[in-house]
């Protein structure tokens, strides 16, 4: 990528792509971009890339508006108590603040950069995010507090959610790093289910299409399991694409 890059700060290649932010994580290069597509009639999008993998894009977001509206369908309490690992651009999180139940929402991202962009208002959807009250951004690794004796609330240990929302691994098999392997194994599921309140609800996110393997594990350890198939229209195949939503309740 032929960038130029002066003091940190990225400069922009042209009036119709730009970078907006970069910096180097354990993970690798972590880049978030915007740019114009002529072939849609001069959409403006934002991407961010980790290393040569596309994380996410605002084109792309009705899966991750499924996965807060599927996972919250499935509750019927009110003041719902919120968890979701991975802030990405925030459309999952602003689709839970939209159901009328949620009464909390804490987000658990693992680059402050990201946390960073929101509150600097580099993203569409930081600044509605950030104002809203009931929504906290929290720094940390959403597995290692998974598996923690405190829990996902550091200032509330042991503290109990109505809701686990999950978008940070492209899959339970396509991992951004091996050490996420344990959380989507039986063991590491019962401890996520430790965390919900009876009743509760872990949702996920996959590119993948529906894993039976993970399937069973999710009901070894839930009450009940759904794998919602997502499409979604693709402007720049010119076809629809598809990515999975799981939905697994406790007892």
């Amino acid at each position: 990528m032929d960038i130029v890059r002066q003091c940190g700060e990225a400069l922009p290649m042209s009036a119709d792509f730009t970078e907006l932010d970069y910096r180097q994580t354990p993970l690798g290069e972590l880049i978030l971009r915007r740019r114009r597509v002529h072939t849609l009639d001069g959409l403006e999008i934002f991407e961010v890339k980790l290393g040569d993998a596309f994380l996410m894009s605002s084109l792309f977001h009705e899966v991750e508006v499924a996965l807060a509206t599927l996972g919250l369908a499935a509750l019927s309490a009110p003041d719902l108590d919120v968890v979701i690992g991975g802030l990405g651009l925030g459309y999952t999180a602003v689709a839970a603040l939209n159901h009328p139940g949620v009464h909390s929402l804490l987000i658990v991202e693992a680059f402050e950069a990201v946390i960073d962009w929101h509150r600097r208002g580099l993203v569409p959807l930081g600044p509605q995010l950030t104002a809203d009250p009931r929504c906290r951004l929290v720094p940390g690794d959403f597995f290692a507090l998974s598996a923690s004796a405190e829990g996902f609330d550091p200032e509330n240990p042991g503290r109990l959610f109505h809701a686990v929302l999950l978008d940070i691994d492209h899959s339970p098999k396509n991992l951004l790093h091996p050490r996420h392997g344990a959380f989507y194994e039986i063991d590491g599921l019962r401890r996520l289910a430790a965390r919900l309140h009876p009743g509760g609800v872990f949702a996920l996110w996959s590119d993948d299409p529906p894993d039976e393997d993970f399937i069973a594990a999710l009901n070894t350890v839930f009450a009940t399991t759904r794998a919602h198939i997502v499409r979604f229209p693709n402007p720049l195949l010119e076809r629809h694409s598809a990515s999975t939503v799981y939905v697994a309740s406790k007892a």
